[in-house]
């Protein structure tokens, strides 16, 4: 925690939530993401005030496929902790859609550093 007395009085966000959104469907196929990453930035921006989406390469080994390259798109938010709290359930909800839609092993759940797979 960095102790500065400019910092001290102002409001802050604790938390960050980030989804990565896999532009793969049934584990190699390719497929344009947009209207999925869209989806995540505008649900995370009504709880949380704004999203952040960036372009990522990711890599995973696959039981069945081997190491797997695909692009995927990060969309993260930073909120309160009480934020958090309130709309946790429906974000995971989202991922298990994601996964159903996308035909994924898992959807990636990071909350503050630690990474969940949905």
């Amino acid at each position: 925690m960095i102790k500065n007395a400019k910092l001290q009085n102002l409001f802050k966000l604790s938390s960050k939530v980030t989804v990565i959104v896999p532009a793969t469907k049934n584990i190699n196929e390719e497929i344009d993401n947009t209207k999925y990453v869209d989806d995540v930035a505008a649900l995370l921006s009504e709880f949380f005030g704004g999203a952040t989406a960036s372009a990522a390469i990711g890599y995973w080994t696959s039981p069945t496929a081997g190491l797997v390259k695909e692009k995927s798109t990060p969309v993260f938010a930073y909120c309160t902790d009480a934020q958090l709290q309130e709309h946790a359930d429906k974000v995971i909800d989202k991922c298990e859609e994601l996964k159903r839609e996308l035909d994924q092993d898992a959807i990636a759940l990071e909350i503050n550093g630690e990474m969940y797979f949905i």
